[in-house]
């Protein structure tokens, strides 16, 4: 997110968490977005970083008033414990192709609050594709994760039928915008309110 009007609008909707990307080489880096409109977001602000210094997401979680930290890069279980330690909800990410890629897991347990598991690719960030979600049954951990990588309004279905002990969300990215950092509000509120029906269910 990077728009002031399109923030605004996304807050009013049944979302948990709303992501703004401090990532200079990502298409969505919030650049000169107003400071104002990321830090009185009423919803947990969660700032995306790749292998910035700890030094360098502290201030930057002061200054927008983050609520949470989701790493994407080579981040250490180290600096994971650092910022949880300064107050901060921290999310790692892993990219996922293979069972073997969620062993790297194990060394983060205790170390974030949430995984968050996304399709491979080259560089880092999203891809806009989906990973097998059958591998994910290979997961033993008792880390809880957000699942990413290819998800659009045309795969409710298959997220209501995925099943997994330690399933705690969902990402919602590029496959819901209308330009990068812009999302497509009819969108997000009809797989909102289809996803949330079935919770309550």
């Amino acid at each position: 997110m990077r728009d002031a009007d399109n923030i605004r609008s996304v807050e009013r909707l049944a979302i948990d968490r709303m992501g703004f990307i401090f990532y200079p080489r990502s298409q969505r880096y919030v650049g000169n977005t107003d400071i104002e409109a990321i830090s009185s977001c009423r919803k947990n602000k969660v700032g995306v970083f790749v292998n910035a210094s700890t030094d360098e997401m502290l201030s930057v979680a002061q200054r927008y008033r983050l609520d949470s930290v989701q790493l994407h890069g080579d981040e250490t279980p180290a600096v994971c414990r650092e910022l949880t330690a300064q107050g901060y909800t921290v999310i790692k990410a892993f990219s996922i192709a293979t069972a073997d890629d969620l062993k790297r897991t194990a060394d983060y347990e205790t170390a974030a609050a949430y995984f968050l598991f996304d399709t491979k690719c080259e560089g880092y960030g999203g891809s806009g594709r989906r990973f097998d979600w059958s591998v994910l049954a290979n997961y033993q951990g008792d880390t809880p994760f957000l699942l990413s990588g290819g998800i659009t309004p045309d795969t409710a279905d298959d997220i209501l039928q995925f099943s997994h002990p330690q399933f705690a969300g969902i990402d919602l990215n590029s496959g819901f915008e209308t330009a990068p950092g812009v999302k497509n509000l009819d969108a997000l509120a009809e797989f909102t309110k289809k996803i949330r029906a079935f919770d309550k269910s």
